[in-house]
């Protein structure tokens, strides 16, 4: 059983998403958490909320155990992108792309295995 959480619209740049996304892919869910806990960057707070939404989604709407829950995937795809100008010398503009993602945070059930 899969479950998701998805946070839209996060006014974060989704290649400064990725590089923390990577880091709990394939992590227990617990530990996941206590791991975005410690990392120093926007992108983790904001992963951290998301998967705490899976987290309890699991929880509450499948009645899963957050102890037996894996993050099998964490996604951030690109959102729409604002474009603003900065003006500079001469009386000319240059664009500026203020980036959005999607963060979309899939568990799955670990099922351990008796020997």
């Amino acid at each position: 059983m899969e479950v998701q959480a998805l946070s839209k619209y996060i006014r974060i740049s989704p290649k400064k998403a990725r590089d923390v996304a990577r880091t709990i892919q394939g992590k227990p869910a617990n530990d996941a958490l206590e791991m975005l806990n410690f990392i120093p960057r926007k992108a983790a707070r904001l992963l951290r909320k998301t998967l705490q939404s899976a987290v309890a989604n699991a929880e509450n709407n499948h009645e899963l155990s957050s102890r037996d829950l894996i993050v099998a995937r964490a996604l951030v795809e690109e959102g729409p992108v604002l474009r603003r100008f900065r003006p500079v010398a001469r009386g000319a503009a240059h664009p500026i792309r203020k980036r959005t993602s999607h963060l979309r945070i899939v568990l799955s059930e670990h099922v351990p295995t008796s020997k």
